[in-house]
This record gives structure tokens, sequence and C-alpha cells, in this order.
């Protein structure tokens, strides 16, 4: 499953990984088969898999927490582990049928999912490499296809993954189709929860008629620039063998590096948040790279030409707090496990993002931004998509980014990702981060809050290893590449 190499070469991910063992876990308790049709807003989702992994350190007596399903010891192995694990999945499944059904396409060849409790597969697996030696910079090499397990049957796969320092890396990959990543980070919290026998906090509802389309629809024209039905697309060309390749980073943000960034897009009294002016500053970034790399030979024409194409960015908005607002839905909106997302986006010259301040691209963020944080935007999408049904569609700029055009990538803020909240009973995970090298051929990046709390942010970043490189250089003081020291560097501060 995963490469062999020699101890010189694990901190480049050059390192095995052996597969023990396979399990499917179905829920504890017999269920009624059912269908369970997909949302609207479930629809406009391809079939792509999104990974998520956690890293835990060998478990200290310090770090353990005693519960009935976990007994007190302080010499908690990975077989004890891997059996809290399994028993909590089962009864958490329960709550979470979802993820122990199938995708299963209907008479109209549209996805629903059968509520069959086929169940999740649970892959057991030894890696040899010690925690602090794995190089989560580059999660292409350390976490693709070895930590994260390849999903091939259900909505969920999970993979427990034993390190020869005694830590631990448990892992799962799920149909987005089926959950975003604020369903997931609910079951993910429940799933931790029930392994330390405490009861789930926010048990999910699946009530499909909370994002009914409304008779009659009322659809705003600006969502036909954000969405496409798929039929209208061009094929993917297959990119040149010398084309840049999208690659996976992760890397980490100081805390004072981000306030001092959020004033800068600041201005004339306008308070820009963190996340409007990373975006800002990330797309700013990226239209440079645009212009330098057709700058080798010192041809005006194609240094025009590049400051006359159009970047796009995209930033994913959560639709649930924005649906609350409607008496119908009310609270439980916040329980609501599914997708309630939309992609809207900007476009913006080349040449307009690098010749303009921070504070002018944040602003323009924010505008974008403004028109699709409201019910309306959402309800609107939802009738959009009812008048296409059973056409497929998918969000406009999943499928930017081409040669012809400009530089396209997407921001999905994952500020709510509960990493220090996914404690299974062996202490918080040293590092966790979603893993999402989504098949588009725009960029994907995710800012994450660290473990410690402490204010610094980790990105996960998928964009081409030019835009990288330039990135790396460009920004060295603020976007530096995730290593083992700054993770020993959170675990002195929190001890």
């Amino acid at each position: 499953m995963g490469a062999t190499g020699g101890d010189d070469h694990q901190a480049a991910g050059m390192f095995s990984v052996t597969v023990t063992e396979k399990e499917v876990v179905a829920a504890v308790l017999p269920m009624h088969e059912h269908w369970l049709p997909l949302s609207n807003l479930d629809l406009l989702l391809p079939p792509l898999d999104v990974g998520v992994f956690f890293c835990y350190k060998r478990p200290t007596s310090s770090t353990l927490t005693i519960s009935s399903s976990s007994p007190a010891t302080n010499s908690y192995n990975f077989r004890s582990m891997v059996g809290v694990l399994k028993k909590a999945m089962a009864q958490v499944l329960v709550s979470y049928y979802a993820f122990a059904g199938e995708v299963v396409a209907n008479s109209v060849g549209e996805p629903e999912l059968l509520c069959n409790n086929r169940g999740v597969d649970f892959f057991e697996a030894v890696a040899d490499i010690e925690l602090m030696d794995l190089n989560l910079y580059n999660p292409d090499d350390s976490i693709e296809g070895k930590l994260v397990p390849r999903k091939k049957n259900g909505v969920l796969a999970v993979q427990a993954t034993q390190l020869k320092c005694g830590g631990l890396v448990v892992a799962c990959t799920f149909d987005h189709r089926i959950a975003d990543a604020y369903s997931a980070n609910m079951f993910l919290v429940s799933w931790a929860e029930t392994a330390q026998s405490k009861p789930i906090s926010l048990l999910p509802s699946f009530r499909r008629s909370l994002l009914n389309p409304r008779h009659p629809g009322c659809v705003d024209a600006s969502l036909d620039n954000m969405y496409v039905p798929v039929s209208t697309l061009s094929p993917l060309k297959e990119p040149a063998p010398d084309a840049d390749q999208l690659v996976s980073r992760i890397y980490y943000v100081k805390a004072d590096d981000l306030n001092q960034l959020q004033s800068l897009a600041s201005s004339k009294g306008n308070k820009r948040t963190k996340m409007e002016s990373f975006s800002g500053f990330l797309w700013q970034l990226v239209a440079k790279y645009c212009v330098i790399k057709d700058d080798d030979d010192d041809d005006d024409d194609n240094i025009n030409n590049a400051c006359k194409k159009m970047s796009k960015m995209g930033i994913v908005v959560d639709g649930r707090t924005r649906l609350s607002s409607d008496l119908e839905r009310g609270d439980v909106m916040e329980a609501y496990f599914g997708n309630v997302l939309s992609i809207p986006y900007g476009g913006k010259t080349v040449r307009e993002l690098i010749e303009n301040p921070l504070s002018w691209v944040a602003n323009e963020v924010h505008d974008f931004l403004e028109n699709a944080v409201t019910k309306e935007h959402f309800l609107g999408l939802i009738d959009w998509v009812e008048a296409r049904r059973p056409e497929p569609a998918v969000a406009k700029i999943y499928c930017g980014g081409g040669e012809e055009d400009g530089p396209a990538f997407v921001v999905s803020s994952g500020q709510r990702f509960p990493v220090s909240k996914v404690d299974f009973g062996w202490g918080v995970p040293l590092f966790g981060s979603y893993h999402f090298p989504w098949g588009g051929t725009a960029g994907y990046v995710m800012p994450m809050p660290n473990p410690a709390g402490n204010g610094d942010w980790l990105v996960y970043m998928h964009l081409l290893r030019g835009q990288l490189e330039f990135i790396e250089t460009e920004a060295s003081n603020f976007l530096r590449p995730l290593t083992c020291n700054y993770l020993r560097g959170l675990t002195a501060s929190s001890n």
C-alpha cells in the first residue's frame, strides 16, 4: 500500500504501510432498510471523496481518559485503541446511519442513499515510521494512498495505523455527496464522545424537507454565472506531459502574522475578517505568479497577455446559519447532516490584482461574498437545481483554471474543524488536517485552527507546483512549511 525504502528516505515519504486486517463495522442495532433522497444542494456535488486524518502521540498516563469503554490502564496499545474505535463506531452509526449506507442511482440516474447498514470498511495498518518523522508538509508523499484509506465501497472508510513510536494515525475518507465538512465534523466529535462513553452532544438531523424547493421557484440570474449543467462543459483535456501539476502541501501561519495581515487588508474603517484578508493575500500571490511564469523570455506580449487574463477565486460558504433565520427551519439547521454549501466567486484581471493594494483586493472578496451569505441566495440555489433536474450541475469554478483562462482556486474555511475535540480517550491529536486533492482543474485551499488553540492557522493547499514554489519564496515569512519542530513546540507550550 505504500512505498518501501530505507530510514534515510522516510522523511521524504519512503516508508512502508502494511494493512494487517480489514473489517466491516456496521451499526450495533439492526435498522429498517430505507431510501434517503439527496437534497438539491447534495446534487451539486460530483462524486468526490474527502480525506481527514488525526495524528496521536503514544498514550501516557497523563493523556488517558478513564471511562467504561477505556479501562483504567497505563498500557494502552494499538489493539486496545482499535477496539475502542470499532466499538464506538458501531454505536455512533446508529445515529449517523447515512455513513453506513451506499450511494445508488435511482430510475432517472440521480444518486440516492440506500440506508441498509452495509457498514464502514475499517482497515488496520502498521507503518514503518515514527510520528515525528512523518513529512506532513508533503501529504502527497506521506498521507495520500498510505495513511488515508481509499474508499472502494459504501460512504465512509476508516484506517487506523500504528506507528513505530507507539503513536497512531486515525484517518477517514467519505463521499462528499453525502456530507460536507460541517457534517463530517459533527460525526467525528460524536464518535469521540461515544468512545469516552459521553452522550452525543449534537444528534444529526436528516430532514431533507428543510431544503425543499419553493413552488413557484424564484431564481436570481447571478446563479447562472456560478453553476452550470454538466452537459455544457467541455471535456477536460489531458494535461501535457510537461504541464505543471496540482500538488498538496501543508503550512502553518503564526497568529501575530495573521493579525498583521488583517490590519493591512482593512482600510478606511472597513475591518476585514481574517478569512477575507488571507484569501485576498493569496489571490494576489497567485496572480503575480501568472505574470512571473510568462516573464521568462522578457517578452512584453506574453506579460501583457498574462495581465489581461481573468483570475477567479471562490470561497465556500455554509448556509446553515443563513437558513436558520427561517422560522420553519429554526435551530434544527445546526444539526442538519448533508451539504449546505455554495461557492460564490469573484473574477478580476491579473493586472487589477497585482497593481492594487491588498485592502482593495480584500474589499473585492468581501463584496462577492456579501451577495451569497443570505437566506435568499441558498433558497434560490435550491430552486435553480430543481428547475434543471435530473440534469447534473456543478460549481463553475470547480472547472476553472485552465491554460486559456487565468488561474482559479477555491478557499474553504476550516475554522470550525474540531481537532481538539477528537479525543477518543488517549489525548488530543498532535495534529489533524483535511486532505482533499479534489480532482478539478482549479486549486483548493483550507485554513484550519491548530490543536493548541493559540490562534495559529494550519493551511492545507492543493495548487500548481509552480504556484506553491512561488508562494513559498514570496511569502516565506508568512506561510511556513509544517515541520516536526513546530509540532514539538506546540506540545511543549501545551504541557
